[in-house]
This record gives structure tokens, C-alpha cells and sequence, in this order.
């Protein structure tokens, strides 16, 4: 299974009206730690705070007239609600229904409110939410929306991929934030025809770990059976359709402590001043702890989310100051 070029380039031109070209950011000072040249790609600046609109956007975008009278439904642990509200508002002409559990950070809740959808709490993880839209749909008829497991979401999220390259040709790393697997299958894809040569390592939180068990044992988890994690939209399973994508694509996954991920919130902010959910901060978590030996190379994070809590800010300051 692929997303081939042809369909990338298209999604790119379609949503682009919709979307921000975000920035690539050079770090002085993850540089020096590294020695090598590290940029950040900012995401976290998108429309609604991630990169989620782009996959929304293509998906909503191909629906078809009737496909859009049955209305829609989306699972989230909050970014991809986004994604979807925002998405069904620019395009119009379709009704959404978002399910999101209940342990879902209230700034990502409160920006929900400005977009005319109807939010449903459910719940305590996502995947308690996924199973409560499933139910939504096979009852109203109503078109789930998929968060990763989509090859059109996929195309979306692979425009951060040809943003990177056509800001920063020649790059050896990129370093990706791993849930569910749309974005790294997306930015994948792209990689193996413009960069073949890069390397592509997802991260995610040890405790979630999907992405790194599915590709060891060759099969995709999902459900994946967590634990509690500040990275609430990496936690759940790595999906069948990226897993397809990009199994090949992935060149390794690296794991971070929730410690770690609080002291690259902290560091984004401390250094850049920006704020990054502790989701898209995991990108630099590996150079923090010293994972992985980049000198001499170029390297890209992508900080793929900013919707932060304010108390959590509050909590991750006092922790680091």
C-alpha cells in the first residue's frame, strides 16, 4: 500500500488555500548540545494549533455529495477534533458530530467551542471515544472520519513532509512524533522520493509504545492498551493503513520517559519561546537525553502540536525553573 506522489502534490495544491505554510525554525541551542544542525518545523503555529487540518482537510475535501448529507463523526483525543471542525466549517456543507474522552485537555476543549459541531464527551481514553463514534455511526449512518487509518488523511498529512524539503533540501534525520502513524506514514512517503537517503525515526512515549512493537512483531496494534501519558494525542494504537504505508519507510522508533518529554516542553520554551504540547516536544526528547548520535548531521523535529493546558504550563515552569 502507498500514497503516491501525484496524489501528495495534489492534496497539497487543494488544501493549501485552507492551511499555513508553517516555519522551519533553526535551534542554536539544540545545535550546540547535538553538534549538529537542528531545525524545528512548527506545526504547533498551524491553523488550530497542529498539523491535523491538513489530513482533515483532504479527507472532507473528496467526500461526495451524499457522502456529506450523511453527515460526519470523528474520534479524537483533541487535535484531530480540530482538524475535523475546522475543516467541516471552511468547506461547509456537512454536519459533525466529535467525540472526545473525557480526559481530553480543556484548551484544546475550548477552542472546539468556536466551531459549530456538536462535542461529545466519552470516556476516559480515546480509544473509549473511537468505540463510542463507531456506535454513532453504524446508528445514524453518519461517515467516521479516521484520525491515521485513512490513505486520503495520510496524503494530507504528508504535505509536512514536501514543506520541509522545499524550505530545507538536504536533510539526513527527520524526527517525527508517532501515535497513530498518519504523519510519519505521510512524511514517509514523501522522504523515500525526494530524500531517499534520510533518515525517518519516529518517537513516541514508552508508555505507549505501539509503533515500536508493531514494527518488531511485523503486525499493527490497534488497540493498543496504554499507560497514562502527558502525550495524550500519541497514546493508542499505531493503525493498520500508516503501518501499511510506512513500515518499510520507518527507520527506527525511539521511546521517552514523561520526565523527559516535560523537560522538552520546557526547553522549546525556555530557549524559543514556544509552546509545544508535550505530543510535538517528544521530537527533541531524543537530543535532550541523549539517544542518538547526530553530529555533523542536518536534522528536523517536527513539534507537531501546541495545545497546552494552561495549568500544565504552569506545573512543567515551576517543575524546570
Amino acid at each position: 500500500m502507498q500514497v503516491r506522489m501525484p496524489k501528495i502534490l495534489q492534496t497539497e495544491r487543494e488544501i493549501r488555500p485552507f492551511t499555513r505554510t508553517t516555519p522551519l525554525l533553526h535551534s542554536p541551542y539544540l545545535s550546540q548540545l547535538t553538534g549538529a544542525d537542528v531545525w524545528l518545523k512548527l506545526e504547533n503555529w498551524q491553523t488550530t494549533g497542529s498539523f491535523k487540518i491538513r489530513g482533515a482537510l483532504s479527507k472532507i475535501g473528496r467526500l461526495s455529495a451524499a457522502q456529506r448529507a450523511r453527515g460526519i463523526v470523528a474520534a479524537s483525543a483533541g487535535n484531530h477534533a480540530l482538524g475535523v471542525a475546522y475543516a467541516a466549517s471552511v468547506l461547509g456543507g456537512v454536519t459533525a458530530d466529535i467525540f472526545v474522552p473525557g480526559t481530553a485537555p480543556q484548551a484544546k476543549i475550548a477552542k472546539l467551542a468556536a466551531y459549530p459541531v456538536a462535542l461529545h464527551q466519552v470516556g476516559d481514553t480515546y480509544e473509549a471515544a473511537h468505540q463510542a463514534a463507531a456506535a454513532f455511526a453504524a446508528e445514524t449512518g453518519a461517515l467516521e472520519i479516521s484520525a491515521y487509518d485513512d490513505l486520503d488523511v495520510i496524503a494530507g498529512q504528508a504535505s509536512v513532509g514536501l514543506e520541509i524539503f522545499q524550505q530545507r533540501p538536504q536533510v539526513d534525520l527527520l524526527l517525527v512524533p508517532v501515535g497513530g502513524g498518519g504523519l510519519i506514514a505521510g512524511i514517509g512517503s514523501v522522504t523515500a522520493v525526494l530524500s531517499p537517503t534520510c533518515r525517518v525515526v519516529g518517537v513516541q512515549p514508552s508508555a505507549s509504545p505501539a509503533a515500536l512493537l508493531s514494527l518488531r512483531d511485523g503486525v499493527a496494534y490497534d488497540p493498543f492498551d496504554h499507560e497514562p501519558t502527558l502525550a495524550d494525542g500519541l497514546a493508542g494504537g499505531f493503525g493498520a493503513v500508516p503501518f501499511a504505508v510506512a513500515a518499510n519507510l520507518i527507520h527506527d522508533v525511539l521511546l521517552s520517559d514523561e520526565k523527559t518529554m516535560r523537560r522538552a516542553m520546557f526547553t522549546l520554551l525556555d530557549r524559543h519561546q514556544l509552546v509545544v504540547e508535550a505530543s510535538g516536544a517528544i521530537a527533541i526528547a531524543p537530543l535532550l537525553a541523549n539517544q542518538i548520535d547526530i553530529t555533523g548531521l542536518t536534522v528536523v523535529c517536527v513539534l507537531s502540536g501546541g495545545n497546552v493546558d494552561t495549568a500544565v504550563l504552569r506545573d512543567i515552569l515551576n517543575e524546570f525553573s
